[in-house]
């Protein structure tokens, strides 16, 4: 079954009740260093993992990094970015003077100004910078969530190079990469957590896919079209984020995820400061089971909103 994996260790805490002959086997019984070690074993395993799909997508095929601006990728016949003379592979470096550091930017800024506004798009086209100045105009799609709101009419992604790399580069690449995608997977995760995001997505005034959740139906998916664009280095690269994403999570502090039990792990320690040499401190974990079950509760509603989404409206 696709639900993820538990082990059920003897004794993770004062709750278990434990035959006396195996207390001394007991995880509550081990020291910091060892339970912190057992409890963190599967997030690092993930990250391992993801270390070596990295490098093996770095040393067969580069590594993509992503550029400042935003790259045309089609254009409207009828909206006002057509009309100005915007075509798809201008990369939008600057507009009134704004940089943009990514597609996103584009929209944003699009967006804070007013229909009929003219803004001075400066891109990059054929290797020259050009300025394009764009008349904004108005969606008039009723069932768009953005009816009404300035748009220019165009699909845009942030753009990308490719930077081939030595094997020694591609191992050193590996790991250090780990550590902002890991950071860009944190951010991701406590977005698609928020529970407002999740209503909006449900109710559809939301097509953010960013803050939206997703199952292994909709991995899937994109998997698919992945597979289709980049070949088997392109579904390397989706296990290797997969697998970051993972670690990430389960080492968020909450229980029942591995990160709670971390945090009770590292909590008991700081009690411990102080107190006769062997001395143990345990944390009253029953006292935590409500905020567990609540966790539960959030988890459980993440993973059906997102199954729903994925069959009612795939993202692929």
């Amino acid at each position: 079954l696709p639900l993820g994996a538990f082990v059920r260790i003897i004794g993770m805490n004062q709750m278990y009740e434990v035959d006396p002959g195996d207390e001394d086997r007991s995880y509550r019984s081990k020291s910091y260093p060892k339970r912190m070690l057992v409890i963190t074993a599967g997030s690092l395993m993930h990250m391992l993992l993801a270390i070596g799909l990295l490098f093996t997508v770095y040393a067969v095929d580069g590594e993509v990094v992503e550029r400042d601006g935003a790259e045309i990728r089609a254009v409207e016949d009828t909206g006002p970015a057509a009309a100005a003379g915007l075509r798809e592979g201008d990369v939008v470096l600057t507009i009134d003077g704004q940089p943009l550091s990514g597609s996103a930017d584009l929209g944003r800024i699009v967006q804070s100004n007013r229909p009929s506004d003219v803004l001075n798009f400066e891109v990059l086209r054929d290797g020259a910078v050009v300025t394009v100045p764009v008349g904004l105009g108005a969606n008039v799609d009723e069932t768009s969530p953005l009816f009404g709101k300035p748009y220019i009419g165009v699909a845009s992604a942030t753009p990308v190079e490719t930077i081939e790399h030595s094997v020694p580069a591609a191992a050193a690449n590996a790991v250090t990469d780990i550590f902002p995608t890991s950071w860009e997977m944190t951010k991701g995760a406590l977005k698609v957590l928020n529970p407002v995001n999740m209503f909006t997505h449900l109710a559809g005034t939301n097509d953010n896919l960013e803050t939206r959740p997703t199952t292994l139906v909709g991995v899937t998916a994109i998997s698919d079209d992945v597979g289709e664009n980049d070949g088997i280095v392109g579904i390397l690269y989706l296990f290797a984020v997969r697998n970051v994403f993972v670690g990430v999570f389960n080492m968020f502090p909450l229980l029942p995820l591995d990160g709670g039990h971390a945090a009770i792990a590292t909590y008991e320690r700081i009690r411990e400061v102080g107190r006769p040499r062997g001395t143990r401190y345990y944390a009253d974990v029953a006292r935590l089971m409500p905020f567990a079950m609540a966790v539960v509760t959030l988890l459980a509603f993440l993973f059906l909103s997102g199954l729903y989404l994925d069959i009612t409206d795939p993202i692929g």
